[in-house]
């Protein structure tokens, strides 16, 4: 397994904990608001950090490191994944993963085996709208499937939406709060049009929610949710 990127220590990635945050390359669907574009078209995977590197450093950083956030990227594209948490939980820390919910198999053996103390789901708008905005092809049920298994799980876990237009409106955050009723946590990002994947796509559009329009959709969710808040 390799690594297409490193944030050696963060406090903002891993709820409470100071992490180190790995980002693997490649992903299966291309947000145009996605800030980090050499990671989804796959550059540089091999010559960053390679798996045994990584672990090497997380055993150095031991006493100061609480916990391992793998991001992407989309983690659960690899193969090898099981075996680096379990790698990474051998070595004493908690994992944290963030996943678009895609691959739900995948999630469901990270959970089952115990490998995973902390799960991020970004649900990037209504799942019936995912084609044409986020992917071409996307099985709706997928991302359905990766919310009850997260939400069965037992684990502390997050589920995000990057408020951009014309993608999220207030019918997608609407249908979104009632797919996740009564989840633990529900996160309304704010969009930054820096280094994005697709400019042109936001080129002539009007793509901010202002202050008042984003505690507005917040409030849709709010009723349906134990926590919501704006990131």
């Amino acid at each position: 397994m390799f690594f297409g990127g490193i944030v050696k220590n963060s406090l903002i990635d891993y709820p409470g904990k100071i992490s180190c945050v790995l980002f693997v390359s490649g992903c299966n669907f291309e947000c145009p608001y996605c800030h980090n574009p050499g990671l989804v078209k796959g550059k540089g995977q091999s010559d960053v950090l390679s798996e045994d590197n990584a672990v090497d450093f997380l055993e150095s950083r031991k006493g100061f490191l609480d916990g391992v956030v793998i991001s992407g990227g989309e983690p659960t594209l690899k193969s090898d994944l099981s075996s680096f948490c379990e790698r990474v939980k051998n070595l004493g820390y908690p994992v944290k993963l963030d996943t678009n919910g895609s691959r739900p198999q995948a999630i469901k053996e990270l959970v089952d085996r115990g490998l995973v103390d902390y799960i991020a789901m970004d649900i990037k708008t209504d799942p019936n709208r995912y084609s044409p905005f986020i992917t071409a092809n996307c099985n709706p049920d997928a991302i359905l499937s990766s919310i009850n298994i997260i939400m069965e799980s037992g684990f502390p876990y997050e589920f995000r939406t990057t408020c951009v237009r014309p993608v999220v409106d207030e019918e997608a955050i609407a249908n979104i709060s009632r797919l996740i009723k009564g989840a633990m946590l529900y996160v309304l990002q704010c969009f930054h049009s820096k280094d994005v994947l697709y400019p042109d796509f936001f080129k002539d559009r009007r793509l901010y929610y202002n202050e008042l329009d984003i505690m507005h959709l917040k409030a849709i969710a709010e009723p349906m949710v134990k926590r919501a808040f704006v990131r």
